[in-house]
C-alpha cells in the first residue's frame, strides 16, 4: 500500500496547493509495495515519457500525489500484468480519456505461459534449431559456421542445438564480413556484449534468486528492457565516435 505523500509546496512550476516531493521520497512511497523499484527505474519510466515530473527552477524533480499513483499503476502492470511499456502507455492514455480498459488475467504471460506463474513459475524454453536448420535459416556454409563457433561467436546451448538468436548473429556476421570485417575482428564486440550483459546481471540477480516466481519473471522483464536501453546507448555512442549526424 502506497503512503500517502508529505512535504512542503512545491516550486518551480508548481501551483501554490501541490504536495510535492522529491525521488527519493518517491522511491520510500513505492519501495513498500515495489522493493525492487530504484531511483534508475523512475528516471527510466519519465524518460519514456510514461511519467511528467515538475522540476524547480534549479532543474530538480518534484513528484505530485498523482505522479506518485501513476508510477504505481505503471509498476502493477509491468509486475502483474507483464505489459510492454507501448502498451501501459495507451492503456493510461486510454484511462486520461475516460475509457475502460481490459487487462490480461494477473500472474500469466500471455506470450510465453498457457497457466499461472504459481502452477509454471519458469517460461518453457524456446525451440532450438539443429546445425542444418541453422544453415538454412541463416543462408551461410558449414565452413563459415565452424569459422564463427571457432571464434566463439556463435555456439550451441548447453542443452545442445542453437537458440534464435543464433540465426540474427549468423545472418549479422556474414552481412559484417562482406565490408571485410573478419571473425577474428568481432571477438572484441562480443567481449564487449559480454561486459555489457555482467552489468546488467548484477542488477537482476537479485531478483532472480527472490522466491516469489512473479519477482523472477519480472527480473526477466528487468532484463530485456535493460538490454534494449544498453543497445541504444551503444547505438548513440557508436554515431557520436564516428562523427555520424542523427536525422
Amino acid at each position: 500500500m502506497l503512503r500517502t505523500p508529505t512535504g512542503g509546496a512545491g516550486s518551480g512550476t508548481a501551483t501554490a496547493g501541490d504536495r510535492l516531493v522529491s525521488i527519493g521520497t518517491v522511491l520510500n512511497q513505492l519501495r513498500d509495495e515495489f522493493p525492487e523499484v530504484t531511483i534508475s527505474k523512475i528516471r527510466f519510466l519519465e524518460a519514456e515519457g510514461l511519467v511528467e515530473p515538475r522540476r524547480t527552477a534549479s532543474g530538480y524533480r518534484k513528484f505530485s500525489p498523482q505522479d506518485v499513483e501513476r508510477l504505481a499503476r505503471i509498476l502493477r502492470m509491468q509486475r502483474d500484468h507483464y505489459l510492454p511499456l507501448k502498451v501501459i502507455r495507451e492503456h493510461l492514455d486510454a484511462l486520461a480519456r475516460g475509457e475502460e480498459i481490459s487487462l490480461p488475467a494477473p500472474g500469466r504471460r500471455r506470450d510465453l505461459l498457457e497457466g499461472p506463474w504459481e502452477r509454471d513459475p519458469e517460461p518453457p524454453a524456446a525451440a532450438r534449431l539443429g546445425r542444418a536448420e541453422l544453415l538454412a535459416a541463416a543462408e551461410v556454409t558449414e565452413t563459415e559456421l565452424a569459422e564463427w563457433e571457432s571464434y566463439g561467436l556463435i555456439a550451441e546451448t548447453e542443452g545442445g542445438g542453437y537458440d534464435a538468436e543464433a540465426v540474427t548473429v549468423a545472418r549479422l556476421v556474414a552481412d559484417l564480413g562482406r565490408f571485410g570485417l573478419e571473425p577474428r575482428h568481432l571477438r572484441a564486440v562480443k567481449a564487449a556484449a559480454e561486459r555489457e550483459a555482467g552489468l546488467i546481471e548484477q542488477v537482476v540477480a537479485p531478483l532472480r534468486r527472490h522466491r516469489n516466481p512473479q519477482t523472477r519473471a519480472h527480473a526477466e522483464a528487468t532484463a530485456k528492457e535493460l538490454a534494449a536501453q544498453s543497445v541504444r546507448l551503444h547505438a548513440a555512442l557508436m554515431q557520436i565516435a564516428l562523427g555520424i549526424r542523427s536525422q
